[in-house]
């Protein structure tokens, strides 16, 4: 069973992830790059927007169950290939030649806050969900690619707080910090709002691609340099 599916509303793409709590594994990697690859092959779309075809939750992130069972059955290969592949998403949405907007219509959590902060905007409802980093309290650090990108979405000051407190924020507690582009007043309203400015961001592809290219040219740098240093030795987990 497909965990996304994607069509087109006009020239903008609608990347829906279908599998409740929309965590993170192999499969969701393999879908997740095979839908970008497809979306970008379409000369007609101007604009990705993700969303979530749950009522409840954009992503919960990783898939710790998953994660645990392959670690028990000491399968570190696809650990490290699913890091690595995470790691391609990053990338591929980062460097995308054109506008990806997080339509965030329930709780981003951990890893799933992490692929909103990848976009380059963010919409979220005000009167459902939380977004929030748990990493602190379940002993995961962030990537140090990660932290370029979380911070091109997060003001330094208010992801230094976010980051060590782990604490829960709704939208309304992130809107003074333009974390997000707009919060909305419920799901209709933050799917259109959503679509409306993806259909405005009518950009060529080249500029686009070539602009986010030296704007992220750093981070691309530390995920090539120094992820790989975490990853070889699995080196994820603090005690």
């Amino acid at each position: 069973m497909a965990v996304l599916e994607w069509k087109k509303e006009g020239t903008v793409a609608v990347l829906t992830m279908t599998n409740g709590e929309n965590r993170h594994n192999l499969v969701f990697v393999g879908e997740m790059l095979e839908a970008l690859d497809a979306i970008e092959r379409d000369k007609e779309t101007t604009s990705v927007v993700i969303v979530s075809g749950d009522a409840k939750n954009w992503s919960q992130g990783i898939d710790l169950a998953w994660l645990a069972g392959r670690k028990n059955k000491g399968d570190l290969d696809s650990i490290r290939e699913f890091l690595y592949g995470m790691n391609r998403i990053f990338r591929r949405i980062l460097l995308y030649p054109m506008p990806v907007i997080a339509c965030i219509n329930g709780h981003a959590a951990a890893n799933g806050a992490i692929l909103s902060c990848a976009c380059d905007f963010r919409f979220m409802r005000g009167d459902r969900g939380f977004f929030f980093f748990p990493e602190v309290n379940i002993n995961i650090p962030f990537f140090p690619g990660m932290l370029g990108f979380l911070r091109k979405a997060i003001p330094p000051y208010k992801f230094n707080e976010m980051a060590l407190t782990g604490n829960r924020y709704g939208a309304a507690d992130l809107a003074a910090h333009n974390v997000f582009v707009k919060v909305c007043n419920g799901e209709e309203e933050l799917k259109a709002e959503t679509m409306a400015f993806a259909a405005s961001m009518q950009k060529g592809r080249g500029v686009f691609g070539e602009m986010k290219k030296r704007m992220h040219r750093e981070i691309i740098e530390t995920m090539d340099r120094e992820d790989p240093k975490i990853i070889e030795p699995l080196f994820i987990v603090m005690e």
